[in-house]
């Protein structure tokens, strides 16, 4: 099959663009998302594909959304920031466009792109974990997306790490996200400037704020990459949390690759190193079992609507 093209759905924009079978993307296009409607939502989907379609010979259509995903890559079961309840999504771009659709969760479909075409792309075995405002990943075995019996598995961010924890989006207290993502980076970064911290004080001054409400997840890893000292605390705090999580990951998956990606991987080594020595730390039978690589993902934003091409490709 030759060219598909991606949709990335995010909350506010939804991203297309003409994927080739090298991973390369062509013409591009967006629209705003209209999160609110399904109907909507729907239409701007179809008109950004039409765009596209017009101007090339596309055999298929690969969806990326947040969310849970039917086990026939059709049905968008659950949607945390849209209106999708059970809403028919593949048929309803299908009938409209003519072509093949396949919808695929997010962040599994990010996971695809990077071990078809980015980090992972000589392996077989990878976990694939995007660090961003909460946790999404995704996981290949034996070059097969793992999806599960409903479509709905490896929602790795909600792995339940601290019993009775923080409350998390999902309902439930103690996820992993909640820990071990950019939402707790900030809260533990604003928390440490509101006790009074004089290296907080600091490290709000180099952001060029004075606010603690006003620092976000992008700032502290601009002033960890600076050198301030209670930034890369944070950071390295974080990357514990990480590494912790993922030697529970590595033992139920035994990857021969964790690639690290999201908003907050921006922050490379000062993430990637303590992740993995918290990861070497904590290992179970860590003496006797062969230990995966560790790398940061390679696509960026574009590994979902890459990633989501390619599936529509093989589907």
């Amino acid at each position: 099959m030759g060219l598909t093209i991606g949709i990335d759905v995010g909350g506010t924009k939804i991203a297309a663009g003409v994927v080739d079978t090298d991973g390369q993307i062509g013409e591009r296009t967006h629209r705003d998302t209209p999160a609110g409607s399904t109907d909507q939502t729907a239409k701007a989907i179809c008109e950004a594909a039409a765009e596209l379609i017009a101007g090339h010979d596309i055999e298929a259509i690969g969806i990326g959304a947040a969310g849970f995903v039917s086990s026939d890559r059709s049905t968008v079961l659950f949607a945390p920031n849209l209106a999708w309840r059970d809403e028919p999504l593949g048929a309803r771009v299908q009938e409209t466009l003519g072509l093949p659709v396949v919808v695929e969760n997010d962040a599994n479909a990010a996971a695809w792109g990077e071990f078809a075409f980015g980090a992972a792309k000589d392996v077989e075995h990878m976990v694939c974990l995007t660090v961003g405002t909460g946790i999404g990943g995704g996981v290949v075995i034996d070059g097969e997306l793992l999806r599960g019996e409903h479509g709905v598995a490896a929602e790795l961010g909600h792995m339940r790490v601290v019993p009775g924890g923080h409350r998390c989006g999902c309902g439930a207290r103690g996820c992993w996200e909640q820990y071990a993502s950019g939402n707790a980076l900030v809260r533990e970064g604003r928390a440490q400037a509101e006790s009074g911290s004089l290296a907080a004080a600091q490290m709000l001054g180099v952001c060029g704020i004075s606010d603690p409400a006003e620092l976000t997840g992008p700032m502290i890893t601009k002033a960890a990459a600076a050198g301030d000292a209670c930034a890369i605390e944070l950071l390295d705090d974080l990357g514990q949390w990480v590494g912790e999580g993922l030697a529970s990951i590595a033992t139920l998956f035994d990857p021969r690759l964790i690639v690290l990606g999201g908003g907050v991987s921006a922050a490379k080594e000062l993430l990637l190193k303590p992740a993995q020595r918290a990861f070497e730390k904590v290992l179970p039978a860590k003496q006797n079992r062969p230990h995966p690589g560790f790398g940061l993902a390679l696509l960026g934003n574009d590994a979902g609507l890459i990633g989501a091409a390619d599936l529509a490709r093989r589907h």
